[in-house]
């Protein structure tokens, strides 16, 4: 093939993967279809359940606590769930769900085949659902960037949203046929069988177990490592405070849909499931269209772009009475949502490294649920005072002018590389130290010149978010009174565990902006780094120990 005759040009950027590139990868296609699976299934079950629930109670409080139970768990196991898949083998963990979920439904198919189905069993086994959900979503999330490459990170997100959308558009229906057709009993059997499917996938994985060295983290220091590093981490809050200032305004349209649906527009039951089917349907086609429009649009422009979609929807359903609008309305609702969830979602896995991820998605998923439900209740009530149509309308504007302000603030391209430098060396030891023995301070002594001070500084400020995300509580610089060229960075992390655990935290990414500070450091050692172990009165414990080396610098 001649020059003239290539469809490529020499230097041209790539064309963007499509929409299915990650399918090609065949384990996570497996884990995919599996998934979409098992998620028709929990769809089936909870449409069995809440018939179920009609069946046996009129009172419209007793449909509402099968719902409640279902959602609860999301609120208060979601950061526990998210310490969890960081600190047990995420495959082992989510088997187990699936068979404890499996057990759950079982329990379900055997009281509504003998008849001793109660309002009671019911919502105390939806409650014990919704927990197995709530623990295997972080875990879900955080395996996706162990089943494909990082190029196709963003397109194995979309897809999981895209399976979530599918599994949500044929669960309910399939659920309410096979419902009227064989009864409850079958429909809550075949969500077995979907558990045992989603299980078989994990199984047929071989994911290479963590190696035990001792540095397993326990519970309660990896909750406090995960809060350490949300605290510290400035990606993170840009992406939670876009995602709580986007689901706090856009829960208006997806709490007051029923009343647009019934009252505003006057449509019936149908009409309803028609809209919820349009906002599915323009899932599925955003999912499709988003590879192309993110080449073509960028991350930022592309969400300012989807959150005056759904600020344009939003109005569009205040202002209109005719059904045909209304639908075409929640279908661009469904392409701006999926791509605001997808876009968002994934920056989010892609500024987190490995060790902290699920920890770091539980927080996104705790500050997402709290936004969606807090903006419902608030337009819920607003809607009371001043109208549907004017709250919308409210809501619509306010999603506009948040995205303009927000606009002005990127979020991170999530381009950093993350996998773990391993460039620090062994601390040295006079004898071994307990890996419980604590707090530890860690001192690196440079030499700068004065004019390079600022300079300096400005580059250990960066550095000081680093320290803190992999562990450190406490961070400082001081200088020697009778030598200011002197400069003392100093740390400490609470034990001489969690100090070792930085040595294997620290990215390549962070190695850089290390090595960009030792590059002012002056003379021919490196600079003086020590380990200071803490002391009690009276304690008999060994020195602290002094190294040269390069260890935290």
């Amino acid at each position: 093939m001649t020059g003239a005759q290539s469809t490529v040009t020499e230097g041209a950027a790539p064309p963007p993967p499509g929409t299915f590139a990650p399918l090609h990868h065949r384990l996570f296609a497996m884990i995919w279809a599996a998934t979409v699976l098992g998620n028709i299934g929990t769809f089936m079950r909870d449409v069995a359940s809440a018939w179920l629930v009609t069946e046996i109670s009129a009172s419209p409080a007793a449909v509402a606590m099968i719902q409640a139970a279902g959602t609860l768990p999301v609120f208060l196991l979601a950061v526990p769930a998210g310490v969890l898949s960081d600190i047990l083998d995420r495959r082992r963990f989510l088997i187990v769900i699936q068979i404890a979920l499996a057990v759950v439904s079982s329990l379900l198919a055997t009281l509504a085949w003998t008849g001793n189905a109660s309002v009671e069993s019911l919502v105390a086994l939806t409650f014990l659902g919704g927990v197995g959900a709530a623990l295997a979503t972080p875990a879900w999330q955080a395996i996706t960037p162990e089943l494909v490459p990082r190029t196709d990170l963003k397109g194995a997100v979309a897809l999981n949203s895209l399976g979530i959308n599918i599994a949500r558009s044929i669960g309910p229906a399939l659920g309410g046929f096979l419902l009227a057709g064989f009864g409850a009993a079958t429909v809550y059997g075949l969500d077995v069988l979907t558990y045992v499917v989603v299980a078989g996938a994990l199984l047929w994985w071989r994911r290479t177990s963590d190696t035990n060295d001792g540095l397993r983290e326990h519970f309660g220091g990896a909750l406090r490592a995960g809060l350490r590093y949300a605290r510290a981490s400035h990606d993170l809050h840009r992406i939670l405070w876009r995602a709580v200032l986007f689901f706090a305004f856009a829960s208006a349209v997806w709490a007051l849909l029923p009343i647009v649906a019934r009252q505003e527009i006057g449509g019936g039951p149908s009409f309803y499931g028609l809209v919820l089917g349009s906002v599915g349907a323009g899932a599925i086609a955003g999912a499709i269209l988003l590879p192309r429009l993110r080449a073509q649009l960028g991350q930022d422009r592309l969400v300012l772009a989807m959150t005056l979609v759904t600020a344009g929807s939003t109005a569009m359903l205040a202002l209109t009475n005719s059904e045909i609008v209304a639908v075409i309305a929640t279908f661009m609702l469904g392409i701006a949502w999926i791509a605001m969830l997808t876009t968002l979602n994934s920056t989010m896995q892609a500024i987190l490294p490995n060790w902290i991820r699920g920890r770091g998605l539980a927080i996104y998923l705790t500050a997402f649920n709290g936004a969606m439900a807090a903006g419902s209740l608030g337009w819920g009530f607003l809607a009371q005072e001043i109208g549907t149509d004017s709250t919308l309308i409210a809501a619509g504007v306010s999603l506009a002018v948040t995205a303009a302000l927000a606009h002005r603030a990127p979020l991170p391209s999530g381009e950093d590389d993350l996998t773990p430098s391993l460039h620090w060396p062994e601390p040295a030891m006079a004898e071994p130290v307990p890996h419980d023995r604590g707090p530890v301070m860690i001192m690196v002594t440079y030499r700068v010149r004065q004019a390079d001070r600022a300079a300096f500084l400005d580059i250990l400020e960066r550095l000081s978010e680093e320290r803190r995300r992999d562990g450190a509580y406490a961070w400082g610089i001081s200088e020697d009174a009778a030598d200011p060229e002197h400069i003392v960075e100093w740390f400490f992390v609470e034990s001489w565990a969690e100090h070792l655990r930085q040595h294997k935290r620290v990215s390549k990414a962070d190695a850089d902006i290390q090595a960009e500070a030792r590059r002012f450091h002056q003379g021919s050692q490196p600079p003086l780094v020590q380990h200071l172990l803490g002391l009690e009165p009276g304690s008999r414990q060994g020195p602290s120990q002094t190294h040269n080396g390069d260890i935290p610098s």
